[in-house]
């Protein structure tokens, strides 16, 4: 039972000011960017929607079935944002909306040159010198939790594309540039630990996340992490942020509570013995990263599980 990254609520639309009562458009468009907020108000099934530009979407209340090309159809709820390439057409149904339980979500509609630009940026500034990585947005991961970071990101951008700031533009921009780079890192992240699965000595990068998985249940010093990938600690840290956009103790801290929730949901685990089992020395240290992570604390979210 994770606790869910929501984004903050948006006021609904005026019924007087209602265009539609099944995917409602309000529109606020920046120089680099179109925010449309979307809601429904009743049952509709097969309703297409199309954009020219890459989207990033978020669901705020409500429930969609989303259908992609060449995708398995799949429910989209709060807490969570779902990313379509330019010119794909999104099919959705809107199984549970009504007036009194409206679906509402965000569509942050970004040009394409700014995208670009953002790419050859970390290419070119912001990436190792050896071992480069080729970075591109991919849409293999489309669907996907958020986490604190980009729901901060997104909500920020809501409220500065709806201001009446003159100098929203500039403002956008900014927080445009990070949460592609957020998206970027969080995808760099997951192939890079599908790498280190199907071949662990295949780069630096396969080799050290393959190590942290199999020792997760030790103690894993960051010193003989940087040993590992033949970097003094302070270039290690500096090229694992660089890549995956936190540190490795956080990455391991991430890992540990994965352990965790699979021997949490063991009867008769205690939070003592799963603490320990996933290499954390300090019980209450391990209650403190679980809470972070997953919003609750071990003992509510195995009660959760019964």
């Amino acid at each position: 039972m994770q606790i869910k990254n929501y984004l903050q609520k948006i006021d609904l639309t005026v019924p007087r000011e209602l265009q539609t009562l099944v995917e409602n458009r309000r529109v606020f468009n920046l120089r680099n960017c179109e925010l449309n907020i979307f809601e429904s108000y009743e049952q509709a099934y097969h309703v297409p929607l199309t954009f020219n530009d890459l989207v990033i979407t978020s669901m705020i209340r409500g429930k969609k079935v989303m259908h992609l090309s060449d995708k398995p159809s799949f429910d989209y709820l709060p807490g969570e944002t779902v990313i379509v390439p330019p010119q794909e057409t999104m099919i959705i149904d809107f199984p549970e909306a009504t007036a009194a339980n409206p679906t509402q979500c965000i569509a942050l509609a970004i040009d394409d040159i700014y995208i670009r630009e953002t790419v050859e940026y970390l290419n070119n500034y912001y990436n190792s010198g050896e071992g480069k990585q080729n970075w591109q947005l991919s849409f293999h991961q489309y669907h996907f939790e958020n986490n604190h970071e980009i729901t901060e990101l997104i909500n920020k951008l809501i409220r500065i594309c709806t201001s009446e700031d003159k100098s929203k533009n500039i403002y956008a921009d900014l927080q445009l540039k990070e949460l592609l780079i957020r998206l970027l890192q969080s995808q760099q992240l997951g192939q890079a630990v599908e790498g280190s699965v199907a071949d662990n000595n295949g780069n630096r990068l396969n080799f050290v996340l393959h190590y942290i998985r199999e020792h997760l249940t030790e103690k894993i010093a960051v010193d003989a992490l940087s040993r590992k990938a033949y970097l003094s600690r302070n270039l290690f840290f500096k090229w694992f942020r660089e890549q995956f956009g936190i540190t490795p103790v956080e990455y391991v801290n991430k890992e540990r509570i994965k352990l965790a929730k699979e021997l949490l949901a063991k009867p008769q685990s205690s939070i003592y013995d799963v603490s320990k089992l996933c290499g954390f020395t300090d019980v209450n240290y391990f209650i403190r990263v679980f809470r972070k992570i997953e919003g609750t604390t071990p003992k509510v979210y195995q009660s959760s599980l019964e």
